[in-house]
């Protein structure tokens, strides 16, 4: 089995094929910085490419295509912006689907995607592949994160593709760092006296909370998503990039060598590692 991922980002999606047993061949993404981080964890071809300019046939054939393409212009909070949208890269997958023609494809977005049926047509109504959708894929299954995703699973053959089982989470208290390094905004103060339009959302681990979905934007609203911890001013600071990390399930020896601005934009784009080690699992075991 050979598989390729496309708009791979930070990596999140493939190190969970890869903790599933699966290696990927290729992987192609834009951003400088994410290929740099998946370089310095991975050894398999990281190809740095804009995949609307790159043509299929430039490419390793593969039985498996991922492919985890944009979500800001799908997504539901794209509306207090005006800038919900859709988005075109989805037409790249599509092409590289029609035109590699794999055995098994696998496309994650927001649920908020279902919103654009050409997109949804586009990628449920290939011919000559059995397709399942689930929505929503919750993070929340294995992590301490409230995260829903859409998966669409593509195949020649009819399967029996089972979603993930229910089990017992990591508590939020156990990615806590003993000693997090993490800066304190003066927005944070300004937020909880109420001079911002929402008040931040304080995550107590004590009481068993989860912390709400990790966003990409979170080096620059710092002050949006906190954690209660009585050490630090107000008892509340920030998540640690390390944190944020483990709240996307990465293990610890994943590491982000470039800016915290960066690390923290590729965690929040990325996909939760559970849902690839899910994903994964379940080729394997379409293959045999």
């Amino acid at each position: 089995m050979t598989v390729n991922s496309y708009f791979s980002g930070g990596g999140l999606f493939d190190l969970g094929f890869h903790l599933a047993g699966i290696e990927i061949k290729q992987s192609f993404e834009i951003d400088k910085h994410c290929c740099k981080v998946q370089r310095d964890n991975f050894s398999h071809d990281i190809i740095e490419s804009d995949i609307a300019k790159k043509l299929v046939f430039d490419e390793s054939d593969s039985d498996v295509k991922l492919f985890t393409y944009p979500c800001t212009k799908y997504s539901t909070i794209a509306d207090i912006h005006g800038t919900r949208t859709g988005d075109e890269l989805f037409l790249h997958a599509f092409r590289h689907i029609a035109i590699s023609d794999p055995e098994v494809f696998v496309v994650e977005n927001v649920p908020g995607m279902r919103a654009f049926p050409v997109v949804m047509e586009a990628m449920t109504k290939l011919p000559n592949y059995y397709v399942t959708t689930f929505c929503p894929i919750k993070s929340s299954t294995w992590l301490p994160q409230r995260r829903d995703r859409l998966i669409i699973i593509g195949s020649k053959k009819p399967f029996n593709w089972r979603p993930p089982k229910n089990g017992t989470p990591v508590k939020l208290k156990d990615i806590l760092e003993i000693n997090p390094r993490v800066t304190l905004p003066k927005a944070i103060k300004q937020r909880m006296n109420g001079k911002y339009r929402d008040l931040p959302i304080i995550s107590d681990p004590n009481r068993n909370d989860i912390a709400p979905t990790c966003v990409a934007h979170y080096a620059k609203d710092k002050s949006t998503r906190l954690v209660k911890d009585k050490r630090f001013p107000l008892g509340v600071r920030p998540y640690s990039v390390r944190e944020y990390a483990r709240l996307q399930g990465v293990p610890d020896w994943y590491e982000f060598n470039c800016p915290d601005t960066y690390a923290y934009r590729m965690i929040g784009n990325g996909v939760s590692v559970p849902v690839g080690v899910w994903a994964g699992e379940e080729i394997k075991r379409y293959f045999k």
